[in-house]
């Protein structure tokens, strides 16, 4: 399960990728916005702010998240849904995926699929994090590898689940798009607060250790946690009370062809 508010902990250094991803969009006046993987939805009101006139659509599999989306009031239609079960109806003019794909296999057939039955002249627009080579993710595979949690906790790791961003660029040129494709790591600076845990490990616990925690029983999470904040803590050291946290990104804009009008 998700839980809203360990993924809010860091919101401020999570939604600056999305409003760098939504500058790299210029559609005007799009009939109808659609936010895959919306989350807990502070992100999607911001759909809202840039497109005033747009219909606004949230979808997430996750009912927590939708349901602290919902608290927002905003003027937006949010939904549990599977991104991975969505077809466009025909007026969506703009699609934003932001830090969901990594965790769907395989969604290089989605975002082809997408390209292919979105309207002509549409924008599909996605990030995902660039960060599984880090020492962040190492430090977890090592933990995970620990003859202690193999069976339970390595297969839920996926060591390298995105593509670069040429990848992606040619996937969606080869569907007849026009593609703006790149990447930035960020410097987040955490801050290191005594007697408290490590900020990464706080971070992930927001994402990567979702899946580990819902594997684990109380004390082998205590165990997992504590050996993990061990080697956080030897790879990103606090330096002047905060932690230096690169952080890699991948981003795609993408206007779709013609070819969108002769799909059914």
């Amino acid at each position: 399960m998700w839980d809203p508010t360990t993924y809010l902990r860091f919101g401020d250094e999570r939604s600056r990728p999305f409003h760098d991803l939504l500058a790299r969009i210029p559609a005007e006046r799009p009939r109808a916005v659609i936010d895959l993987g919306c989350g807990p939805g502070q992100l999607t009101a911001v759909l809202v702010e840039r497109w005033p006139t747009s219909r606004v659509r949230g979808l997430d599999s996750s009912p927590d998240m939708i349901e602290r989306a919902e608290a927002l009031d905003a003027p937006v239609d949010f939904a549990v849904a599977d991104l991975r079960d969505w077809a466009p109806a025909g007026d969506e003019d703009v699609v934003v995926s932001n830090a969901a794909l990594q965790w769907v296999p395989g969604h290089q057939e989605l975002l082809r699929r997408w390209a292919a039955e979105l309207p002509a002249g549409a924008w599909l627009a996605m990030q995902v994090p660039g960060n599984f080579a880090a020492d962040s993710h190492r430090a977890l595979r090592e933990v995970a590898n620990r003859p202690t949690w193999r069976s339970e906790v390595a297969p839920l790791l996926r060591a390298d689940p995105v593509d670069d961003p040429a990848d992606y660029a040619a996937l969606l040129t080869a569907a007849g798009c026009a593609v703006d494709a790149w990447e930035t790591t960020y410097v987040h600076l955490l801050p290191a607060r005594p007697a408290a845990e490590h900020p990464v490990l706080a971070w992930m616990e927001g994402t990567a250790l979702r899946p580990v925690r819902a594997a684990l029983d109380a004390a082998g999470w205590s165990a997992f946690r504590a050996e993990l904040g061990v080697r956080l803590a030897a790879a990103y050291p606090v330096r002047q009370g905060q932690v230096y946290f690169p952080f890699r990104r991948v981003f795609v804009v993408a206007r779709t062809g013609d070819h969108a009008q002769e799909n059914p």
